[in-house]
């Protein structure tokens, strides 16, 4: 008499040669982006006199960046939401102030350049916004503008009215508005810019001068948010 084996053994051998089916994407990682509590650091304007020892004038406010718990840059001032997914906000440098002859290293706070900040990826880019000078460049922003005073990098050099957009080549506005560098000039040089929103423009003045509105033509947002990979 034959004998019969048992259907489902044999279906369960050719299930085990079978090449594995393809994988199942694994999800986006969601980072955690969060700001720390303000700390007061030692600090020197650049143009400062000895008579200059006001609380303002000689201490930076501070707070650290973190990303996913782990420090990643230190932070200067407010921080302004381009998108609901993106912020831009100022890095603060400690920087090495020490001379070639001397051997132990100073360590000195100073103003940087802006961060732009997605909180989904986690990513931190540095801007390099047109004619941006870290010591005049007071900068206010507007959706995805931002509106400051600007030096010319000429031998003459300029006091600029500049206003960049994310992602724009050049700047949407670029005039001179006075000459630079200037002996006894104002602290700070100009005064912050004023907004309109419809139509989009911008009021800028430097201190101890006439103000100048401008109309500014865009695109909106040029921003690039592009997907979490990781």
């Amino acid at each position: 008499m034959q004998t019969l084996r048992s259907a489902p053994v044999l279906l369960l051998l050719f299930a085990c040669v079978l090449p594995p089916g393809p994988a199942i994407a694994a999800a986006p990682k969601i980072h955690t982006v969060t700001l720390g509590a303000f700390r007061k650091v030692p600090y020197t304007p650049p143009d400062a006199t000895p008579d200059d020892k006001s609380d303002e004038s000689s201490t930076l406010r501070i707070r650290a960046l973190f990303v996913d718990e782990h420090q990643k840059e230190w932070t200067l001032g407010e921080l302004h939401d381009v998108t609901d997914r993106s912020f831009t906000v100022r890095r603060a440098l400690r920087l090495n102030d020490a001379l070639p002859t001397e051997a132990v290293a100073r360590w000195i706070w100073q103003p940087g350049p802006w961060l732009l900040v997605d909180r989904t990826t986690g990513h931190i880019t540095a801007l390099h916004l047109p004619d941006y000078d870290a010591t005049v460049s007071d900068v206010t922003w507007f959706r995805d503008y931002a509106a400051y005073c600007g030096v010319a990098p000429t031998a003459k050099g300029n006091l600029l009215a500049v206003v960049a957009q994310l992602g724009g080549r050049r700047a949407v506005v670029q005039k001179t508005i006075g000459s630079w560098p200037q002996a006894n000039h104002f602290i700070p040089v100009c005064q912050p810019a004023k907004w309109q929103r419809l139509p989009v423009r911008v009021t800028m003045q430097p201190t101890g001068g006439t103000s100048a509105t401008y109309d500014v033509v865009g695109s909106v947002s040029l921003v690039e948010e592009g997907d979490n990979d990781e």
